[in-house]
């Protein structure tokens, strides 16, 4: 088999691999449906992109040709709208998100003379030249923009998700945040090869070209696959935070000129510490700062400066920190040595093994079946 056949079975497991999960995803009874959608319209689009390997097997359009090569200016705004329907829970697609459009019908609209309207020996001759054309040269400048663009927007989005879960939740989902990361420095990777390949397109190294092209099908073929056993594995990978939410610092500086003076925080850390002691709160697993705040009957503003302001601790590491004092308490009761150490992180509060173990080393130096033998 040489590469460039080599190349079409690969773009073809990968083309079939992305619709099978796409259909999969449009099927499939979940409350979570427009990011399932977004998400096999991306799946769908990049198969679209890369059946064009193989599709001279099959049609002869132009016209599809050039679509074909067209749509790929869709893949990036429907990944930054998957990942702002993944990680809010309160997104909802609107008009605004038509503006996601422009560069796509901008490169449709430069090809109507010289393809789409271009009739018999004209369009061929175009086609067989495009790519040195000046359509083709702005159609590629426009990509690398709206990569640019989007890829930067999807790692904000990543940071802040991750900081106001900090904030406000306990044991969070850093499967979400880690999983989304990892996935888009994949599609970051795949992008960097098609950097390349479109350079070495304008050389004489043909057989680069055909190696890069192959490298590019080959991950996407694997993340695809690896999306699926992640989607196996952990069914309920994700949990979303309100997009109204915001970091503490965004109105710290507010609170702290409007109200309370010096004593009045202290005696409501004393008072939080108090209550975390004896009415121990941190052994609700899902527990929030929004229902910590009702229970102490702290406004959750003025709870959340206090903890990861005056504090210095996100709300995640404060609440851990009484799970992992009260799983050393324990841990060394004698009257406890038949439990596991499973058992003892889920009896404190955790539900993550991960978490646990991650928490427990930060606070002790050591793992909790060190610590217990010691």
């Amino acid at each position: 088999m040489d590469k460039l056949s080599f190349l079409e079975v690969i773009a073809a497991m990968a083309v079939f691999v992305s619709l099978l999960l796409a259909v999969f995803l449009l099927t499939v009874k979940t409350e979570r449906k427009l990011e399932n959608r977004l998400f096999a319209a991306f799946l769908i689009i990049n198969a679209i992109d890369i059946s064009g390997i193989f599709m001279h097997l099959f049609v002869d359009s132009y016209n599809l040709k050039a679509f074909k090569i067209s749509a790929y200016l869709l893949v990036m705004p429907l990944f930054y709208l998957y990942v702002n329907a993944v990680c809010y829970s309160d997104f909802t697609l609107k008009r605004k998100h038509l503006l996601h459009l422009i560069p796509f019908i901008v490169a449709n609209l430069m090809l109507v003379p010289k393809l789409y309207l271009a009739e018999g020996t004209a369009k061929e001759d175009f086609f067989t030249t495009m790519w040195s054309s000046p359509e083709m040269l702005v159609y590629q400048l426009i990509g690398e923009l709206q990569f640019f663009f989007y890829i930067v927007a999807v790692f904000m989005i990543l940071k802040r998700y991750k900081k106001i879960y900090l904030e406000n939740y306990t044991n969070p989902n850093t499967l979400l945040y880690q999983w989304l990361f990892q996935l888009t420095l994949i599609f970051l990777f795949i992008h960097v090869c098609i950097i390349f390949k479109n350079i070495i397109r304008y050389t004489a190294y043909n057989d680069l070209f055909i190696w890069l092209h192959i490298l590019a099908g080959t991950s996407f073929l694997l993340a695809a696959c690896w999306f699926i056993l992640k989607a196996l594995h952990y069914p309920e990978l994700f949990r979303r935070i309100d997009s109204t939410l915001q970091p503490t610092k965004d109105f710290a500086e507010t609170l702290e000129t409007e109200n309370t003076t010096d004593e009045t925080k202290s005696f409501q850390i004393e008072q939080l510490k108090k209550f975390m002691v004896e009415k121990e709160p941190f052994l609700e697993p899902s527990l929030t700062i929004q229902e910590l705040a009702d229970q102490v009957n702290i406004p959750v503003r003025e709870l959340s400066v206090l903890i990861n302001h005056h504090l210095n601790q996100h709300f995640f590491d404060f609440v851990n920190e009484y799970r992992v004092k009260k799983a050393m308490t324990l841990l060394k009761d004698p009257t406890k040595k038949e439990y596991t150490v499973l058992e003892i992180l889920y009896e404190v509060g955790f539900n993550s093994k991960s978490s646990f173990h991650t928490s427990f080393k930060k606070y002790t130096n050591t793992t909790p079946t060190a610590f217990r033998n010691s």
